[in-house]
């Protein structure tokens, strides 16, 4: 009998174990989710810069390129808004800060000593970064569908089908930007010094990213510098997305740079998806061993 019990507390350990640091995901996850949907100001003033560039940016723009005859835009897409192939741009920039500066918080609570706290936990501390991860890109895909509102006014139309693709392709690409910021924020020791790090490398990652133009006839420099931002192999999944909704003849998708090239080879859609979830294993990866040694 005594071997028996021995046995049956070994073999539930582990089941103690997995389910502790389960728990941990989701009660990290649910903080997450919980500060973002009690701070309406926060989702009001992160729509801004997204909403600034689609209806001021892009109305502006397109005035010049009909002025212009297109020069930004290639010729023979009269039709086509360009505030309607700078929507996805605008879904990724909205994902793309959103879950970047989520990963603030981390310096916020080991500042505060929240943190500290957590980690004394019999846990593990991948559960906390899965947790973080998982909460910040589902704050940063909530934050990308609240844009989905506007669509309609740009000319884009909404099929439930479209919506549910879209936000799949968010949140994988918000998942991938999350873990790469808590990379950061797993070796920065103030908010000040996270907020400037990450300025360095937002505006860079979105204008190289193909947000604001198509991605044909690039200068040697700027194409490698594209093929590099993992954002690129999150923008051409939902511009394809959005594009493939309206017929547009091949020749057009062509000339608007739909699919990424690599070595003359386009990439399809689900490859470029699958690069951005290999990075979000990569940086999940690097940030729980970076987490471990810093805490």
């Amino acid at each position: 009998m005594s071997v028996l019990s021995t046995n049956n507390g070994n073999s539930t350990k582990p089941l103690n174990v997995f389910r502790r640091n389960l728990n941990t995901i989701s009660i990290v996850w649910y903080r997450d989710i919980l500060r973002y949907v009690r701070d309406p100001v926060r989702i009001v003033t992160s729509l801004m810069q997204p909403l600034m560039f689609l209806f001021i940016f892009g109305s502006g723009l397109r005035g010049s390129l009909n002025m212009t005859g297109g020069a930004a835009l290639p010729p023979g897409v009269p039709s086509l808004d360009f505030r309607t192939f700078l929507f996805p741009g605008v879904l990724s920039m909205a994902v793309l800060f959103t879950a970047i500066f989520s990963a603030i918080s981390i310096v916020w609570d080991r500042e505060f000593g929240f943190l500290k706290e957590v980690l004394v936990a019999p846990i593990a501390r991948t559960s906390v970064v899965l947790g973080k991860a998982l909460g910040g890109s589902t704050v940063a895909m909530l934050q990308g569908t609240v844009m989905l509102i506007f669509a309609p006014l740009i000319g884009v139309s909404l099929t439930p089908v479209l919506v549910v693709k879209l936000m799949l392709e968010m949140l994988l690409l918000a998942f991938c930007l999350t873990c790469m910021g808590i990379v950061v924020a797993a070796r920065m020791r103030s908010m000040e010094g996270f907020q400037v790090m990450m300025q360095f490398f937002l505006m860079p990652m979105f204008f190289l990213s193909g947000a604001l133009f198509p991605l044909r006839g690039l200068p040697v420099w700027l194409a490698v510098l594209n093929r590099l931002d993992p954002v690129t192999y999150g923008v051409d999944p939902l511009r394809q997305a959005v594009l493939n909704t309206l017929s547009l003849p091949d020749f057009i998708k062509s000339a608007l740079g739909l699919g990424v090239t690599i070595f003359s080879y386009t990439l399809s859609v689900p490859i470029e998806l699958g690069i951005v979830a290999v990075l979000g294993l990569i940086f999940v990866t690097w940030a729980a061993a970076s987490f471990s040694k810093q805490d």
